[in-house]
């Protein structure tokens, strides 16, 4: 049981003759080919995401495409390819996007995949609900225990519920997949094909900060107080942030994903997770995405506890966590405090993916802060983030009532509790200075504002 009363999924119990783990593993072993022949027409197909994405069984999947017609491949970010997606395969695949990552971006964007807004929180009950059915789920696990359970590695998220509603479940073993704790398990009785493999994760390194990313990380670690449980994305800023933590005291984690910054304040004594009042003493995250330091810092470490994205996303269970600290980033934010974080006017981009989730989690949490970070321009410098008014066709992720501030390398905006006029003040004050003058001469066009 973890610290939530989670249960450890139990083994999947034989009406036949006694068989050790061992044998049914054993008897389920075939190639990548023999394994994806149970995948029909038609039929629904879960990967499993991020840097767990199983490539070998993807491949195995795609390499089928003569033979398959209208399959529905379902999945959020993966690493790796997307061959799927290719204009090649229209016949045989028809990705539905539930997050838009680089690799299928085009696609959607051209109509060969479709994208499904949705909150990171709401996907699990999705499968567990039906509304999204799921019929063959293609997952890559850890080799098994010596109590014959495999773990999901460094990616649990959404994976639990596909794989429970799904009619076949095939699993790449792969012998160099972290063993990662909390809910993260499962047995081999529930598998019902098995492919080994021995070969590296898939690796994200951390992006250099620049200079205005360096300043964003300075104001937004100005806003995080000792003792704060903070979430955090991937990216320059995330990683900048973190840098300027280092003289913060007691911090705790609760965030759907991690990458390798957060290694450094755990071994500073940085985090210690002892404030946190949601699995206290425990780092809770839904999945990791870095380089092979952080695959080896998450192995066999109890220290990490791995949950669903139901648990980790819930916006009540993050709001108990005491003074829960969620930053952010967009695409675009107009002078009311509205944020664009999937799209680039129609052009879809990512998703939403947990950013409302932890917004309103922390903005409900006692000493909370929800909190958007950004540079001030896109284009190298030529087109403001900050607007009069956002680009036709953006759509709005986060509400301008969720956001308490916005920050820029020019500085902090506090937006909660203020009108639209102190708004558009707090916003134009720290947009780029190259473009303040003319956000003020759009603005003279607002009836409220006159």
């Amino acid at each position: 049981m973890t610290g939530e009363g989670l249960l450890v999924e139990e083994p999947k119990l034989s009406t036949g003759a006694t068989m050790s783990w061992q044998e049914d593993y054993a008897r389920k072993v075939m190639s990548a080919q023999e394994a994806v022949q149970v995948i029909k027409s038609r039929d629904s197909v879960y990967i499993h995401s991020h840097a767990a994405a199983p490539e070998i069984l993807v491949n195995g999947m795609v390499g089928r495409a003569s033979e398959l017609a209208d399959v529905k491949v379902l999945h959020i970010l993966t690493l790796g390819k997307a061959e799927y997606v290719e204009e090649r395969y229209g016949n045989s695949f028809k990705l539905h996007a539930l997050f838009i990552g680089p690799n299928v971006r085009k696609a959607v964007n051209e109509g060969r995949a479709e994208y499904m807004p949705i909150f990171l929180s709401e996907i699990p009950g999705l499968f567990e609900s039906g509304e999204v059915p799921v019929d063959v789920c293609l997952i890559q696990v850890s080799p098994p225990d010596a109590h014959g359970f495999c773990s999901y590695g460094v990616s649990v998220d959404c994976t639990i519920a596909a794989r429970k509603r799904a009619r076949l479940v095939i699993a790449e073993v792969n012998k160099q997949m972290p063993r990662t704790l909390g809910r993260s398990f499962v047995h081999v009785s529930r598998l019902d094909r098995i492919v080994e493999s021995n070969h590296p994760l898939p690796e994200l390194h951390p992006a250099v900060p620049t200079a205005v990313e360096e300043a964003i990380g300075r104001n937004v670690a100005g806003l995080v107080d000792d003792e704060a449980t903070i979430q955090l994305g991937i990216g320059a800023i995330p990683n900048a942030v973190l840098k300027y933590l280092s003289t913060k005291r007691n911090l705790g984690v609760h965030s759907e994903m991690l990458s390798d910054g957060i290694v450094d304040l755990i071994e500073q004594g940085v985090v210690t997770n002892d404030a946190k009042t949601v699995l206290p003493g425990k780092v809770a995250v839904s999945f990791v995405m870095g380089t092979r330091r952080l695959y080896d810092f998450v192995d066999n470490n109890p220290l990490m506890e791995f949950q669903t994205s139901d648990f980790i996303n819930d916006p009540f269970v993050i709001s108990r966590n005491y003074k829960m600290t969620a930053i952010n980033s967009a695409l675009q934010v107009d002078v009311t405090g509205q944020v664009v974080a999937d799209s680039i006017g129609n052009y879809l981009y990512s998703g939403f993916g947990g950013q409302v989730d932890f917004i309103r989690g922390a903005s409900r949490s006692k000493g909370g802060k929800a909190i958007i970070a950004m540079p001030s321009t896109a284009k190298n410098g030529k087109v403001s983030r900050i607007t009069a008014s956002l680009e036709p066709g953006s759509g709005v992720v986060t509400s301008r009532a969720d956001v308490h501030y916005v920050v820029t390398e020019y500085g902090v905006a506090q937006l909660y509790g203020k009108t639209l006029r102190e708004r558009v003040r707090a916003l134009v004050s720290i947009a780029h200075p190259d473009f303040r003058r003319d956000l003020e001469k759009d603005l003279r066009s607002l009836p409220w504002l006159k």
